[in-house]
């Protein structure tokens, strides 16, 4: 197995920060918000030692990659673009993807879109869905006493101000209200950072900061996380959220196309999306827009970090997906 790679790759326009394991066939691995390629450190040599050659990129805005100024260039469009190149840079001609959280709609997608490119897909936490009736901002609630994260997350400067005030208790109570340390989803005491936000409040308001770490994240792991957003910060993340309807008029071209590679999925049992209404109906409706979905498979106890949470189950299941095609 050869050692952990790190190096700046220059692609479509931009420059990623890379992190890089083995020799083989190329598995690209997308991490979600917030988080950076850091999210994988436990899938990189595992991959490796199966004889894949695995790619982390902090994606477009995150950790060291660049990030652009206009908000407009974090569409999901413009990241399936840095993740062709990367392909290209590696002197492969296609890729396996895998996705957890934003990475996994980003990956769903890339399938969709490119599967010359990427021969397989693995989304963790989020499932491929049909495209809205109506942009997203019209749909996600909002009413004078509170509105949807998502909305709070669109208002430029306001999330960032927020988030960057102390930058480890952000990180420790998103992670925590999101893993399944937290509690059962159907228990309304369990804390949420992607439900309601009241009006003149912060996200962070309602979630409690632990003083003590879940086991899967490791003193260490947090300060990996703090050094990155400290020195990023936290616009280029939420860009994504900022092109959500800009990404809903875009995939009307592609309306109604199906992801034709073999496709895996993982859930946690206690993921934040299983709390959404009708997502149970998502999931079970899958195979009619992913024909070659493997298996839709729920990791019991974990939550929506689930490659860090349930870090053996993921690599069990990951590894064997790959090795069946």
């Amino acid at each position: 197995m050869t050692d952990l790679e790190t190096r700046a790759v220059t692609v479509n326009g931009i420059t990623l920060n890379v992190t890089a394991q083995g020799v083989g066939p190329l598995v690209l691995l997308c991490h979600g918000f917030p988080e950076t390629a850091y999210a994988w450190r436990h899938q990189l040599p595992v991959l490796a030692r199966a004889g894949f050659r695995a790619v982390a990129p902090d994606l477009r805005g995150y950790g060291a990659s660049d990030s652009p100024a206009d908000v407009a260039a974090f569409t999901t469009l413009d990241v399936i673009g840095d993740l062709v190149a990367l392909i290209e840079s590696e002197g492969a001609d296609d890729a396996v993807i895998v996705g957890s959280d934003w990475g996994a709609s980003i990956a769903w997608q890339a399938a969709q879109l490119r599967p010359d490119r990427f021969r397989a897909v693995v989304a963790l936490g989020v499932p491929m869905m049909r495209r809205a009736p109506a942009a997203p901002s019209r749909l996600f609630p909002k009413t004078e006493s509170a509105a949807f994260y998502t909305h709070y997350f669109n208002e430029p400067g306001i999330a960032e101000e927020e988030f960057e005030r102390d930058i480890s208790a952000t990180l420790r109570a998103i992670y925590f209200a999101a893993s399944g340390d937290a509690g059962p989803r159907d228990d309304p005491a369990t804390p949420n950072p992607f439900g309601m936000v009241a009006a003149g409040r912060g996200l962070l308001d309602s979630l409690p900061v632990p003083q003590t770490l879940p086991a899967w994240l490791t003193p260490s792991d947090l300060a990996a996380f703090v050094q990155s957003y400290t020195a990023s910060g936290f616009r280029g993340g939420l860009n994504y959220y900022r092109n959500l309807d800009r990404n809903w008029a875009l995939q009307g071209a592609f309306e109604g196309k199906t992801v034709d590679v073999p496709a895996l999925y993982l859930v946690g049992e206690r993921d934040t999306g299983l709390a959404i209404p009708g997502m149970d109906q998502i999931i079970a409706a899958m195979p009619a827009l992913v024909p070659q979905l493997r298996a839709a498979e729920v990791i019991s106890g974990a939550g929506h970090w689930l490659q860090q949470e349930a870090t053996e189950a993921v690599n069990k299941a990951l590894v064997d997906f790959l090795r069946s095609l």
